[in-house]
Formats: C-alpha cells, structure tokens, sequence
C-alpha cells in the first residue's frame, strides 16, 4: 500500500504565495492613480483586496486545506443547486448589481460577489465526480457522457446570459480538458471540438461587441479611438517596458489611458514599469506552478483526487495564459483577470480556496 503524505505540497504553496506576493505589490501601483482619482488615497483598492480578498481567502484556503476533499464530492448535489442558483440571482433578483451592461454581482449588503466564479470551482468538481463514478462508462454516450454536457451546457449558459463571454469560455475550457484527462473517447472529443467552433462561430458572429473585439484582434488600427483603442494603449504599455522598465510605481499608461489598469490589463501596467526581464521572471512563476500542479494531480489517491487537482490547476493556468496572450495580442481580449494579480475579492476568495483544496489533496497524495 502506497504510504501517504505527512505534509502538505509546501513547493506549490511556496509558488502561490510568491504570485500573491508580487500580485498584490503589482496591484497597488497599478490601483493607485485610479484609487486617488476616485478616493483621495492610493492605498483604498489594495486595502480593500487585502480586507475582502486576501484575508477571506487565506481564511477559507485554511479551513479547505484542513476539510478531507470527499467532502465536496459528498456535497456536489447542493453545490451544484446553489451555484445555478446564485448565477440565476445575478439577473433575477433586486440582489443583482449590473455594471457596464452586465450583470455578474451580487449584493449581500456585507459584500459583493460574481458567482461564476464558484461556478468554476463547482464544475471542476462536477466533472472529477462524474468520471470517478463513471469510470470507462464516461464513452457510454447516453448514460456517460450527456449528463455531464447538459450540466457544462447549463453553467455556460447561464453565465453566458449575465453576459460574460470570458468567463463561460474558461469553464467550457475546464471542462473539455477534464473530460480529455478523464479518457474520453477520440470520436467525441472530435465531434466535440468541431461542435464548439461552430457555437463559438455563431456566439462571436450574432453579437456586434463580440466581433468588432476579433476584427481588433486582426487589425489593431481599426478604429483606434473605439474597439482597438485597448490593444494599442496595451501594447504601448509593454513595449515602452523595454527590458528592464521604467521603475515600480512609474508606469505612464495607469494615468488614465489604458482601460482596466487593475483588472484584465494589470499584466501590461506591470510589464511597462518592470520591463521585459522581469515580468519573464513571473510567466515562469505561472509556469511552474502548472508543472508542481500537474505532479500533484498524477499523485493523487484516487480519480476524484486525480481529476480536481487536475481541473484547479487547469483552470487557474488557463485563465493565465489567457490574460497575458490578450495583452500581447496572441489572443483577443476576453476580459479574463489575472489570477493572484487582478482585483476582484470573489475571484481571489474563490481562487485561495481551490489552493487550499489543492493542500488537502497533496497531503493525502501517494508519496
């Protein structure tokens, strides 16, 4: 019998904590000419990350390091309930808060929260547990395969109706990586990806904001004061970085021209004021975060274990390599943070909690 481990994966820990560590300094220069604009102090966005993000999360990272993972398998049917729920309450109930013609917040008076951030977490699970139960009957279409996809279909939609094209695309993602991981057959997975360049054909082409962002993203002189006006402020950003940049906290984009300075574009403030050298050194950080993870995933005691630790790891590199492709015009802007740099409390809460998942699974891995 395989001898468990005594410890918890301290290397990973190590890596997430050093992310956090020059997230959280990234975002408080990046935060701080819109946090003086708006409140008189440049500090109000990195406190408010540290009080509603950081500390709940390290809060919940401990409490999820400690509860056995099963618990959430045993728990799936609520979980599941309750995340449909909190995605239907967005624009359903007065709770909804909406926002540059979205509505992804919930108000709970205390706090504010995005959902399909647990739906994230919730469909990670959803799938380990599937498979794990399914085992080699996942191939068996009807009674294997199509619950899974009614449930990905159902979370993808209701996200996609807050709307939030980026955050369905990370889940569909997730998931299609999980069902990959968990041996599903070549036909389906054939079948499957055609099918979804086709839905993502039609969802681009049947929303004119959708498009107009892809014809941006392949030719970034198209219209350079509206849709290609991000891009360019972006690559701007990152090419005055040079090397080495101009110096922490020197950044001339974050003076309001460059949109979402805190948010989805925190990777170009960041690159513009540390230069090319060092924002490498990060990519590596993300880099090598994915390979601990992976290693984690491959130890673990069983196929629940296995796939959750797998679908952590994808969804939190996934929306990595994401973010930063966009700002590097790999990719078309989605509006996907950064994971452990961007604010957002929700996103980091929920982000500290998968970490400490990802702990319990590591100390009951296979030495």
């Amino acid at each position: 019998m395989a001898r468990k481990s005594a410890n918890f994966d301290f290397v990973l820990l190590g890596l997430v904590l050093a992310l956090l560590a020059v997230g959280l300094i990234s975002l408080y220069s990046a935060s701080a000419v819109e946090s003086f604009k708006r409140y008189g102090t440049s500090a109000y966005y990195i406190k408010k990350q540290l009080m509603g993000g950081v500390g709940l999360g390290f809060i919940a990272m401990y409490f999820a390091a400690k509860i056995d993972y099963h618990f959430w398998q045993k728990k799936l049917p609520l979980l599941v309930v309750v995340s449909l729920g909190l995605l239907a309450a967005t624009k359903l109930t007065h709770f909804g808060i909406s926002a540059g013609g979205a509505s992804r917040w919930i108000d709970f008076g205390f706090i504010t929260f995005q959902p399909a951030e647990l739906a994230k977490m919730v469909i990670v699970f959803y799938i380990a547990a599937w498979i794990s139960k399914k085992g080699k009957d996942i191939n068996d279409f009807t009674f294997g395969l199509l619950p899974s996809l009614v449930i990905i279909t159902l979370f993808a939609g209701m996200i996609l109706w807050q709307p939030d094209f980026g955050t369905m695309s990370v889940l569909v993602g997730v998931a299609f990586l999980m069902l990959v991981a968990g041996g599903i057959n070549w036909k389906y997975l054939f079948w499957g990806t055609v099918s979804g360049i086709l839905l993502l054909y039609a969802v681009i082409h049947f929303e004119p904001y959708r498009l107009r962002r892809v014809t941006s993203f392949l030719d970034p002189a198209t219209d350079p004061k509206g849709i290609s006006y991000h891009i360019n402020q972006a690559l701007i950003a990152i090419g005055a970085g040079g090397l080495w940049g101009y110096g922490y906290g020197l950044s001339r984009q974050k003076h309001s021209y460059l949109p979402e300075v805190m948010g989805d574009s925190i990777f170009a403030v960041t690159a513009e004021e540390l230069g090319f050298l060092r924002v490498t050194a990060i990519i590596v950080l993300f880099m090598a975060f994915l390979a601990r993870g992976i290693s984690l995933a491959k130890k673990a005691p069983d196929d629940f274990g296995r796939l959750t630790a797998f679908g952590i790891i994808a969804w939190i590199s996934i929306q990595a390599i994401i973010n930063i492709a966009a700002m590097v015009k790999l990719l078309p802007l989605t509006g996907i943070p950064l994971p452990f740099f961007s604010y957002g409390s929700s996103a980091m809460l929920i982000n500290l909690t998968a970490v400490g998942i990802l702990m319990n699974i590591s100390k009951q891995s296979k030495a």
